[in-house]
């Protein structure tokens, strides 16, 4: 059962900081040739597709890294130093989810729907800026999640 927790685990985080990583690094730039009503429309598409796959990673990685802890640690005395620093920034980044989600997600969600340019193009400033936080942060739990057990 801890193989298939580690698996879980890791693919939560795969497809979560991985999907960051393209919207970010690759799909963002690459939209620069097209205008704003199609870029701000084609941006709101990617995460009306993606932000459903954050909130089940959010799940996997929540119900499989507590599973762990419990089973394979016997509780967070036993969980190493990186477990529980991948716990911290985990919660961080779920924080910095949630906030996007609830608030500058829903608010270019609205303005792209008005065909509000201008405050949609503010909006989707917000996520960015948002993800430019927790994209680092992601990459640093997975080096952290891959390295942690070694560190001894």
């Amino acid at each position: 059962m801890t193989a298939l927790a580690l698996a879980l685990h890791t693919l939560g985080a795969v497809v979560w900081v991985g999907g960051m990583f393209a919207i970010y690094v690759c799909l963002r730039p690459a939209l620069g040739t097209l205008e704003p009503p199609e870029r701000l429309r084609l941006m709101r598409g990617t995460f009306q597709k993606f932000f459903p796959w954050v909130w089940l990673a959010i799940l996997l990685l929540l119900a499989s890294g507590y599973w762990m802890v419990f089973t394979a640690f016997s509780g967070f005395a036993g969980a190493g130093l990186h477990v529980h620093l991948m716990q911290m920034i985990g919660w961080l980044m779920i924080a910095l989810f949630v906030w996007l989600f609830h608030g500058p997600w829903l608010a270019f969600k609205r303005a792209v729907d008005a065909e509000d340019w201008p405050r949609a193009g503010a909006s989707l400033n917000r996520i960015r800026q948002i993800i430019a936080v927790n994209l680092p942060l992601g990459l640093l739990v997975v080096v952290i999640g891959a390295s942690g057990r070694f560190w001894r």
